[in-house]
């Protein structure tokens, strides 16, 4: 699936488009509800994308916005698209399907972890370590699924047109043993692997460098191949994410991760000190 055409991206263009032309014809959500005889709350829900929109919803909405036949057919088409099944709705069960969808749209990812690897560059037995200590109750047959969701997500970086990948990690993620020795050695061999690629831009945050300008927590800033497609900043958390989308709220974190990237070594440096971290597990 080409960059830029998920059924992810897809609603997110939907939905912006749709809150403009309703701010456009100078409407309310409440008046919009009135008109097409439904709740307010259903028109907030579109136009925060937490709920499907249906190419009848369109009609409806793009008539009471008085927009001409070119905009509705677009944007019909549009929700028709955004309502196609994509290969990580399997996995809606244990994941944010918006994230993977707007991870498998980015043409370029900027990430930062503190206390653990980065999903994108884990090996399989650091991720099984991780997941049982996370989520202590999965099954095995869970746990096998979250793994083969991460491998999938994990391929972007070694597709024909590759993900561009800058990951800044905290020393203390290379230095927690998750899941033993073992597991361990194998996971920085990963990285040194995955940082070798001509995509990817790795760096550690030394404990030398002492504070940081992200010692408040890991983020994700995903940046989209089509101008009309803002950058998002990604926060997870164990059970949820938020998304920020506000230009300011980009840019803050944008410029926290310049910040960060100069505390850190550079990627010659990191790779040392990961061959350096990777000696020691004997």
């Amino acid at each position: 699936m080409p960059r830029g055409s998920s059924p992810t991206l897809r609603k997110r263009r939907l939905v912006s488009e749709l809150r403009r032309l309703r701010e456009a014809a100078e409407l309310t959500i409440e008046e919009v509800g009135e008109r097409l005889e439904c709740s307010a709350s259903k028109i907030s829900r579109i136009e925060t994308g937490r709920v499907g929109v249906s190419p009848r919803d369109v009609r409806d909405m793009l008539a009471a916005y008085g927009a001409d036949n070119a905009t509705l057919e677009e944007l019909v088409q549009l929700a028709r698209e955004a309502r196609r099944k994509a290969w990580w709705d399997e996995f809606g069960d244990i994941v944010p399907g918006r994230y993977v969808g707007y991870e498998a749209d980015a043409d370029s990812i900027r990430t930062y972890q503190g206390l653990m690897i980065p999903g994108l560059l884990q090996c399989e037995a650091y991720t099984r370590a991780l997941i049982s200590q996370v989520l202590p109750d999965s099954s095995t047959a869970e746990i096998d699924r979250r793994v083969r969701l991460r491998k999938a997500r994990q391929a972007l970086l070694s597709e024909d047109d590759p993900l561009r990948l800058h990951v800044v990690i905290d020393e203390a993620a290379l230095r927690r043993l998750v899941g033993g020795i073992e597991v361990m050695r194998a996971q920085m061999a990963r990285l040194l692997e995955v940082g070798a690629l001509p995509n990817v831009t790795m760096q550690v945050v030394p404990f030398s460098a002492g504070g940081h300008a992200a010692m408040d927590g890991p983020f994700v800033i995903l940046s989209f191949p089509e101008q009309l497609d803002p950058e998002v900043v990604y926060i997870e958390s164990t059970r949820s994410g938020v998304y920020l989308e506000q230009q300011s709220d980009v840019h803050w974190y944008a410029e926290m991760f310049e910040r960060l990237v100069k505390s850190a070594l550079n990627s010659r440096d990191s790779a040392a000190l990961i061959t350096g971290i990777a000696r020691t597990l004997a």
